[in-house]
């Protein structure tokens, strides 16, 4: 089962990838990951790829689909793979359709995590972060004993500049902006699946076992 996992910063979709990697052992693909890992290994992309994150710029489409396809010839990949992250529009959605026909494969289902937009600013402006140990806390559904004290190490807990809530709900307009046409655009293919993510954990990973195991 070939997977894009599609949804807003906070709706829920590394969760819910976890779940997908443990049940069913499939490889988890970051653009991100990736990235840094071609950067790491000095592959010719990855040195590509450097120039332009060096100077503070997007990496092109045709280099990150390279690193993609790259990825996606990897044993690991066989039987199928969780594509988190990418594609963000729909020109790279067009262009990995065409790399993998070139693989003799297809995106097998789009799954669209939707959660209200408020309940997300929620979610993520609740977050804290562990300065000396790296912990993330959700004074919502995690919260320390005390906010502003890690549990683990006794660190002083803060929230970064990231999730405030005017740079979340900026992130959250980028978002819809670039990446809402997707969901049109595995909707036209016939794989598309839009599930409630404001509901527990278990209950939305319920709803994925069903559209993967089919």
């Amino acid at each position: 089962m070939n997977v894009v996992l599609l949804g807003a910063p906070g709706a829920g979709k590394g969760t819910q990838a976890e779940k997908m990697i443990e049940a069913w052992g499939l490889p988890h693909i970051s653009t991100g990951d990736i990235l840094r890992k071609a950067v790491a290994d000095g592959t010719p992309l990855g040195v590509q790829a450097k120039t332009y994150m060096d100077a503070g710029e997007l990496v092109p489409d045709l280099v990150v689909i390279g690193l993609v396809k790259s990825r996606l010839e990897e044993p690991d990949a066989e039987k199928g793979f969780i594509l988190d992250g990418f594609p963000r529009t729909g020109e790279q959605a067009e262009a990995l359709d065409r790399e993998l026909a070139s693989l003799g494969r297809t995106i097998d289902a789009a799954i669209s995590i939707d959660v209200d937009r408020d309940v997300i600013v929620k979610r993520l402006t609740s977050r804290r972060t562990c300065r000396s140990c790296g912990k993330i806390y959700s004074l919502l559904a995690d919260p320390p004993a005390d906010p502003a004290v890690c549990d683990v190490c006794g660190g002083e807990l803060y929230q970064r500049d990231d999730d405030t809530e005017a740079t979340v709900r900026n992130r959250l307009a980028v978002y819809d902006r670039s990446t809402a046409p997707l969901v049109d655009y595995y909707r036209s293919k016939g794989v598309l699946h839009v599930l409630d993510g404001d509901r527990p954990v278990d209950e939305v990973f319920a709803d994925v076992r069903r559209i993967v195991e089919g």
